[in-house]
């Protein structure tokens, strides 16, 4: 039995030109936010990006902030809205947070049984 292979000219899985177009406008999570420190709106280094939690239907809600220690040794994670944080040029700030609040806030801790 001989099976003819047709390539896919319009596949539903990609994007056409004009998506492109838009998402080359946006952020790239791997570059511009993971691992990036976190500042407060009197420019202090309160944290840093650890992660972004991304929901089902398939939306950033939460970003994970770590905040303190070194080396990832005694660091305290946060989540904290992702409404909440502005990016403006490379910053990413939260405004009107202070490293002591974050601290106090409760630890996230990731739920071993997703």
């Amino acid at each position: 039995m001989d099976t003819k292979i047709t390539p896919v000219t319009n596949p539903t899985w990609g994007l056409t030109t004009e998506e492109y177009g838009d998402v080359s406008k946006g952020f790239s999570i791997k570059n511009d936010i993971m691992g990036k420190d976190v500042y407060n709106d009197s420019d202090e280094n309160i944290g840093t990006i650890e992660d972004l939690l991304v929901t089902r239907d398939k939306a950033i809600t939460y970003a994970i902030i770590g905040v303190g220690g070194f080396l990832g040794i005694g660091r305290h994670d946060v989540a904290i809205a992702v409404h909440q944080l502005r990016i403006t040029g490379s910053q990413i700030i939260l405004p009107g947070a202070t490293e002591d609040t974050l601290k106090n806030m409760p630890a996230f801790e990731y739920d071993e049984y997703r």
